[in-house]
């Protein structure tokens, strides 16, 4: 893809002189890295969803929230120096078609952390304090959702240069960032006033998710055409096939916890509507999820033997796993189907272990000063040498 080189392009000229000894800087830290708190915050999210109750494991799932809300303090804070210090830079990353949908990861981090905060929280916080800090957490990402799902496609149309056939699924960012709030919105709705507050609160998670849902599908088939008409990804974007998961398992977690929110919100007949919904939609949407897991899964093998090494999109095995595991607990909840729970508690194997993977690899990365690095290609090799014929 063309646009890989774009950026280091762009800021190679000023970061030629920093000598090779000096730490990593954070002019190179891009809105990617929200990726790994989503990553985090998703396996406690995951483990308090399963039917699985022990102290251990609850102590744990505290832990692993605890991690991802001290990352995102980090990272926020880091981010902000970066648009302070390296504004340019920063605006360069917006103009990028390769790496402005993952601003669309600031939103879902913020919300991930939230539903964490709720989830387990309250073990350490307090039910009033997790509450409120989940209320705010929640609003934040979900403003920052609906700018992200807005501008991005905004940016991409008037102007992002996008080639034929470069449609990706990072594309699909900042459009399932809504429906991460449609999924965790719910839980703040017995919090809310009785009445006006509480269904206006479920009917806009409603609205949500139809936005990210009719959204998605629109990017989904550019996806598969970019697939089937030019082949499989370049090896270090292999990783993100697994973004596909996510708007499928978060929907179908969304309609499970909108159905669980519904009685005594709206009317009786209302709430067995959206109980229906919840099975008629998540049903065959976990069983495309499923497929869409194996051909992902197949290509990521093809990779590894054709020499995928690790960068950070690695983390895209980490949330959209997740959610699929949240999406099938939810099922089970409803269904009363222990195959929903044995397929929740496999997929949460997967998930834990994938996240131990790219946890520790990124970890290495970053003691080694490498993840953080100035690119190496050569700004002038990068924009004068002719683009690659297309198969």
């Amino acid at each position: 893809m063309a646009t890989l080189t774009q950026s280091p392009a762009d800021s190679g000229p000023r970061t030629s002189t920093r000598s090779p000894g000096a730490p990593p800087a954070l002019r190179h830290l891009g809105p990617n890295w929200y990726a790994a708190v989503m990553g985090t915050a998703i396996v406690a999210n995951a483990g308090a969803a399963l039917p699985l109750h022990s102290p251990g494991l609850r102590g744990a799932y505290v832990a692993v929230w605890a991690l991802s809300a001290v990352l995102l303090a980090v990272l926020l804070a880091a981010r902000t120096a970066h648009w302070l210090r390296h504004g340019d830079q920063a605006r360069q990353h917006l103009l990028d078609p390769a790496v402005a949908p993952f601003y669309g990861c600031l939103a879902m981090a913020l919300l991930a952390v939230g539903g964490g905060t709720l989830a387990v929280g309250p073990d350490v916080l307090g039910e009033r304090a997790a509450v409120a800090a989940d209320a705010v957490l929640w609003c934040a990402g979900t403003a920052i959702g609906l700018a992200a799902a807005t501008a991005v496609p905004y940016l991409m149309v008037a102007r992002h240069r996008i080639e034929a056939g470069a449609a990706s699924p990072v594309w699909i960012l900042p459009l399932v960032a809504p429906m991460v709030s449609a999924a965790l919105g719910p839980g703040l709705v017995p919090h809310l006033p009785a009445g006006q507050w509480r269904e206006a609160m479920l009917l806009a998670c409603y609205a949500l998710f139809g936005m990210s849902l009719l959204a998605t599908l629109l990017v989904l088939p550019l996806v598969l055409a970019r697939l089937i008409h030019h082949g499989p990804l370049p090896l270090a974007l292999t990783p993100t096939l697994f973004l596909v998961l996510g708007p499928l398992g978060q929907s179908t977690t969304a309609v499970n916890n909108l159905a669980d929110a519904a009685p005594g919100t709206v009317g009786a007949g209302y709430a067995q509507a959206m109980s229906g919904f919840a099975l008629l939609y998540g049903v065959p949407v976990t069983g495309f999820a499923l497929l869409w897991l194996a051909l992902a899964t197949a290509l990521v093998v093809r990779a590894f033997r054709a020499g995928m090494t690790f960068s950070m999109t690695w983390w895209g095995f980490t949330f959209p796993v997740g959610t699929c595991v949240t999406g099938a607990a939810g099922l089970a909840r409803h269904t009363g189907l222990t195959a929903y729970t044995w397929l929740a508690v496999g997929l949460f194997a997967v998930l834990v272990a994938a996240w131990l993977v790219a946890g520790v690899r990124t970890a290495l990365g970053l003691a080694r000063g490498q993840l953080l690095a100035p690119p190496r290609e050569k700004p002038v090799a990068a924009v004068s040498a002719p683009r690659p014929a297309r198969p």
